[in-house]
């Protein structure tokens, strides 16, 4: 399954060498930098060890996640936090299992839109999806964190500018065999998958399955208006894993 996992991304990174992306993978290079200086990834020995460790990442992600019950109180702190929460990822799993997919879709996605436009749909996309999970639940006092928001507005988008494209997924029920499907099944299959999730999502701690729906739903009705008929078919290799969504540590 390694192997198979590593060949999938390989052929991956072949599929956007060359592409003119420097805000995808800055973005990536920023989430990393932030995940490694700050106490999520434990590297840090500032932090501590132990329960000072735990009590230093709980105060760093109220700091710069998103607090739904603090949100809309006024202060001009949180109202900079679902920019700033964007950037900041709550595990290993959950930085890598975003950037992997913010690798594999965003280049593309970025050519089509231009550098400056790219990133003011990625973050603009982001911060509403966190929006829009804080309005439904106002009364939430977990803090949420990721950049999960931004990069499914960054596969609705995809979906809709390229349709056609071949995307390479693992499947768990397929024993994890790589299997290429159009980007309009798989992408509508993954935003399904989120929609179930969601409505079975408690209000503890996890992953915030409504923000990937709205990121999705913002990213492809952006894409509509602002481009009009999809791009022409086009193929690409690119492994297609369940995401690591906003988490609420």
């Amino acid at each position: 399954m390694i192997s198979k996992w590593s060949a999938s991304i390989v052929r991956a990174g072949r599929s956007v060498r060359g592409s003119s992306a420097p805000v995808t993978y800055s973005l990536i290079a920023l989430c990393c930098a932030v995940f490694l200086a700050g106490p999520a990834s434990g590297l840090s020995p500032a932090y501590g060890t132990g329960d000072d460790l735990l009590a230093a990442q709980r105060a760093y992600f109220r700091l710069w996640g998103v607090i739904p019950a603090e949100l809309f109180e006024g202060s001009a702190g949180s109202a900079l936090t679902p920019a700033t929460a964007l950037f900041v990822h709550g595990s290993w799993v959950h930085l890598l299992g975003n950037m992997l997919f913010l690798y594999v879709f965003g280049a593309m996605t970025e050519e089509r839109m231009g550098r400056v436009q790219f990133i003011l749909f990625y973050v603009g996309c982001g911060s509403l999806a966190l929006l829009g999970y804080a309005a439904v639940n106002a009364d939430s006092e977990q803090s949420l964190v990721g950049a999960s928001g931004a990069i499914s507005a960054v596969l609705g988008a995809f979906l809709y500018l390229f349709p056609r494209a071949r995307v390479t997924s693992l499947l768990p029920f397929l024993f994890f065999l790589p299997v290429r499907f159009p980007a309009w099944i798989v992408l509508p299959f993954w935003a399904a998958l989120q929609w179930l999730a969601a409505g079975r999502a408690s209000d503890g701690p996890g992953v915030a399955y409504l923000a990937h729906l709205v990121g999705f739903g913002l990213g492809f009705g952006y894409a509509s208006v602002r481009y009009g008929r999809p791009t022409s078919p086009t193929r690409v290799k690119a492994p297609a894993p369940a995401p690591e969504g906003e988490n609420q540590p």
